[in-house]
């Protein structure tokens, strides 16, 4: 059965809202959508304020894109979104955010290691970096599909992040996640190496992250 959002308007908005918080995006950048039980997808839309966003500002989209609901632009980033949906019928949410830290990697070009336990039950262990493709473009969501596949987040080159799940709220999680640990290990680099968790216990996490994936708790 394929993955849905119920109420997934106010789930988008309260999550928008909350990622704008967290400081996880700045001003109007970065993207939240949800999928509905009809199979169409609410996501955030193009140059408006979290801050200000309300319930009518949000636009619904079917699987090709064309706008079936609200009287905004969808995010620049729905090819992303789409592509999303559409290679993994068990997620219900994505959220592309700008993260300071795990946009450092992302710049880099190096992936953000698995070392601590949490980030693997949650993510499903190292998150990898995209190759380089144009924002907005279908390269973009081509490349993000195959650096997410068995995760629930992984890095666009020179961009940001995607995170993938069953609500925005556990997906906004990830995400903050994933920009704490890489944090972690930006400070951890500086007094001495990386030390990623053993193979054998990083697997055994990750197991559990397959559970964890589609969990709405």
């Amino acid at each position: 059965m394929t993955a849905f959002v119920e109420d997934a308007p106010a789930a988008v908005l309260a999550a928008a809202k909350d990622m704008l918080a967290r400081n996880l995006v700045e001003g109007t950048a970065g993207n939240i959508s949800a999928r509905m039980e009809s199979g169409e997808v609410c996501i955030t839309p193009s140059s408006v304020d979290y801050a200000e966003m309300t319930l009518d500002d949000l636009v619904v989209v079917d699987a090709t894109g064309a706008v079936v609901g609200g009287s905004r632009s969808p995010s620049s980033e729905m090819p992303l979104h789409l592509a999303c949906y559409a290679a993994y019928d068990d997620i219900g949410s994505v959220i592309h955010s700008h993260p300071v830290h795990a946009t450092m990697f992302a710049v880099a070009h190096l992936p953000i290691p698995s070392a601590i336990d949490e980030f693997s039950i949650y993510v499903g262990g190292e998150v990898r970096v995209t190759q380089y493709a144009a924002s907005g473009s279908p390269e973009l969501g081509e490349q993000a599909v195959k650096a997410l596949e068995g995760r629930g987040a992984a890095l666009i080159a020179n961009h940001g992040m995607v995170a993938v799940g069953p609500t925005p709220a556990r997906v906004l999680h990830i995400t903050a996640l994933v920009e704490r640990s890489a944090h972690i290990l930006w400070g951890a680099s500086t007094l001495s190496e990386i030390h990623p968790l053993p193979p054998e216990h990083d697997k055994q996490f990750a197991g559990v992250y397959e559970i964890m994936r589609t969990y709405k708790g």
